[in-house]
């Protein structure tokens, strides 16, 4: 039987929010491709959908805006109150007004803004602003001698990059950081929630009366004129369109770099080929993308009923064997990392400058760093939409908190009408404030940027 005509599996959707699934999502994604390039599934519990785990029709749906909606007010069960309010999925993939969840005109007119916005960033700079937070955050565990380098590095570098992006003071950008913390892993996630709202129109506010040279500033000054309201919620999305999937790829790249499985240093492997490995095999963001047909569609013999979510699967889109001689090659314009279409992310380029300048900072500072533990008792983050790893823990000899005691030796001088910091160990200067404050409060504190 020809293998896109195949029926559909029968019996329960496949799950794709359970310690099985995190463990070993291609066992899911091999089960639905058996039947066709389409398969039911429930993200959640109560959310049932269809995921589309073949690279031709992952490109139809993402590519065809006509019969495919992205904003998630078409959803028929959630509008129907099938669906709680409360639902912990819902942050994900319920309607804001921002790029990833509205059409049209509506959607050309914010995505511009944000395209316009994320292109004054030019490579020189993207560095310059990755480089010192890299070095603040290693010498935060470098004495020690071990690390996780997941909740540890890769985590709060990208939040604390946001902040120097979006031209953050220190105490918004504190509030920030924490309530995205927060909102990611799921702790308190409404309060959570009401805090970055709060911070982000307290940012919008000061940005209105001193614009800086910052991406809200930026936002602002658009010919697109966007609303408060707009501007929250496009800085909302950047936050989350930036932060977990840069961390899930600077922690997967380390993975594979310090892998004994696979000999990534010691083999020559260079930082980039592990960052195209990752966007290839271990996809940041796994599963998202979620469309809504306008109308019932046939996907190869699964029919998704119109107004129910059509979730794309980027990491089962790749390894689909119709693309076997594109994976040999590393082909990067072949995977659908980056999506596809109108909505394909427009800062793939920054988001690979970003990973690679910090990978490339924590290699030089410790140079031995190897796993803690055995590669197979590393555990994934349970979830549908990501493949984000627990924690990364490692060992490694003890190294001087170099960066943090040249910065304080600098600020002894002080500037035109400042205060002389008052000398300190180098280990009270970094560990005293950061009880006190946030990071990004402290690290302001130590480096003038």
């Amino acid at each position: 039987m020809d293998r896109q005509s195949a029926p559909a599996p029968t019996g329960a959707r496949c799950p794709m929010h359970d310690a099985a699934f995190a463990a070993d999502p291609d066992q899911i994604y091999d089960r639905l491709r058996a039947h066709g390039p389409a398969g039911p599934v429930e993200l959640a519990p109560g959310i049932d959908a269809t995921l589309v785990v073949g690279h031709e029709t992952a490109l139809r749906v993402l590519q065809n805006t006509t019969l495919f909606a992205r904003d998630s007010r078409h959803w028929k069960a959630l509008n129907e109150g099938h669906i709680p309010l409360d639902h912990p999925v819902l942050p994900m993939m319920a309607y804001r007004p921002n790029c990833l969840f509205t059409d049209g005109a509506v959607h050309l007119r914010l995505r511009k803004a944000v395209t316009d916005s994320l292109a004054r960033l030019n490579i020189t700079r993207i560095r310059r602003d990755v480089e010192p937070i890299a070095d603040y955050l290693i010498d935060q565990f470098s004495e020690r001698g071990r690390a996780d380098l997941l909740n540890d590095y890769a985590k709060l570098l990208p939040l604390l990059l946001f902040n120097k992006l979006f031209g953050c003071p220190a105490g918004i950008g504190d509030t920030l950081t924490s309530a995205m913390s927060a909102i990611f892993d799921g702790k308190d996630a409404l309060r959570a929630n009401e805090e970055l709202t709060a911070c982000l129109m307290e940012l919008i506010a000061l940005k209105r009366r001193q614009p800086g040279d910052d991406v809200t500033s930026w936002l602002i000054q658009h010919p697109a004129g966007l609303t408060d309201e707009e501007l929250k919620d496009q800085l909302v999305m950047l936050m989350g369109a930036g932060v977990e999937p840069e961390r899930n790829l600077i922690g997967n790249a380390l993975l594979l770099l310090l892998s004994p499985d696979t000999s990534g240093r010691d083999s020559g492997l260079l930082i980039g080929e592990a960052i195209d490995h990752v966007l290839w095999n271990q996809t940041p963001i796994a599963n998202y993308a979620t469309h809504y047909p306008v109308q019932d569609v046939d996907l190869g013999g699964v029919v998704a009923e119109a107004g129910t979510p059509v979730v794309i699967s980027f990491a089962a889109a790749n390894t689909d064997p119709a693309l076997d001689e594109a994976r040999r090659r590393h082909s990067k314009g072949a995977h659908l990392a980056w999506g596809a279409g109108p909505h394909a992310c427009p800062a793939k380029d920054p988001a690979q400058v970003i990973a690679v300048t910090a990978i490339e900072k924590l290699l030089n500072a410790l140079p031995d760093l190897m796993l803690a533990v055995p590669e197979k008792d590393l555990q994934w983050r349970p979830g549908p939409f990501h493949r984000a790893l627990v924690a990364l823990p490692v060992a490694f000899s003890p190294a001087p908190a170099t960066h943090i005691a040249s910065a304080l030796q600098s600020r002894t001088v002080p500037a035109a009408g400042e205060q002389p910091l008052p000398t300190a160990p180098v280990a009270a200067a970094r560990q005293e404030p950061a009880r006190k404050k946030g990071f990004w409060s402290t690290f302001l504190d130590i480096f003038r940027v």
